[in-house]
């Protein structure tokens, strides 16, 4: 339930905001879209020590002005949302949260403090780069596939552990220490880098036979590569097939969910209450 009244000017703020399918929600999730890739780019340039060297303060006051234009976006988003508890707490709100610390702490971090803290809260200002998972439905709809096919992905994982820890002690008897399967660790890390098809060749088979289950590893990777592709495409298929037009273009405030019927009253995704203006559900029955 929602934990107060809203106003007039709240409840339109919230529609813009969390809803997108007035022209005001799209232009504020393009400017927000925008605002975010800048920002991570920043981040991104600052690491660079020649650009830091010449840029390093423009640098800074530039992200600053992103810090302060986030944290007004932050605290409008708690003014308006129906349920505020709901939102802090949720998972996106804490990712807004974490979007803008950083560069508060970073201002009263001591100079002479360990350069790994600093660095560490510059880096995690690149938790801004979530947030564009909650703008786009297509995003949201993969991570509830792969959700929905955890169980499944997680057997396959397992199955293609054994098979690693199976060529890893055939390649350990084989090859032995003198080829440079000192372990069995050091021959599963050799499995991996193999059934993946990544192929660093620090380490490397010597004996035929142990080329010959190289080989066979290979060829065993590319299949395994084409299953959880499979899995996943197959699920996602059947998800977009099943969407109705009428669903509601409308973000959750608390797990920013999508996909509700446009009589909904609470989500689908978390059950949260669905503040939703009755102009967004006409618009939606009548698409």
């Amino acid at each position: 339930m929602t934990d107060r009244v809203q106003s007039p000017r709240q409840h339109q703020i919230e529609t813009i905001i969390f809803g997108t399918t007035t022209p005001a929600g799209r232009n504020f999730d393009l400017l927000l879209l925008v605002m975010i890739v800048a920002s991570v780019a920043i981040v991104m340039l600052d690491s660079m020590a020649p650009l830091h060297a010449v840029y390093g303060d423009l640098f800074w006051q530039v992200e600053f002005g992103f810090t302060l234009v986030f944290t007004a976006e932050y605290f409008v988003r708690i003014w308006c949302a129906g349920n505020r508890k709901a939102y802090v707490t949720s998972f996106w709100g804490l990712v807004d949260l974490l979007s803008i610390l950083p560069t508060y702490i970073a201002l009263v971090v001591p100079e002479a403090a360990p350069l790994l803290i600093i660095r560490l809260f510059r880096v995690m200002r690149v938790f801004r780069v979530l947030r564009l998972l909650e703008m786009f439905a297509e995003l949201r709809e993969i991570l509830t596939v792969l959700r929905n096919t955890a169980r499944t992905i997680f057997v396959f994982f397992a199955l293609v552990m054994v098979v690693v820890v199976i060529f890893a002690c055939l390649l350990y008897v084989v090859e032995g220490p003198a080829n440079g399967f000192t372990s069995i660790p050091m021959s599963i890390y050799w499995a991996i880098v193999t059934i993946t098809t990544v192929g660093y060749g620090d380490v490397t088979p010597q004996t035929d036979l142990g080329k010959g289950l190289a080989a066979m590893g290979m060829l065993i990777g590319y299949s395994i590569l084409a299953v959880p592709t499979a899995i996943i495409t197959a699920k996602l298929w059947d998800r977009l097939n099943n969407r109705k037009s009428n669903h509601l273009n409308w973000n959750c405030p608390v797990c920013m969910g999508v996909g509700h019927e446009a009589d909904a009253k609470f989500c689908k995704h978390c059950s949260a209450e669905l503040d939703i203006p009755e102009e967004v559900r006409l618009q939606a029955k009548n698409t």
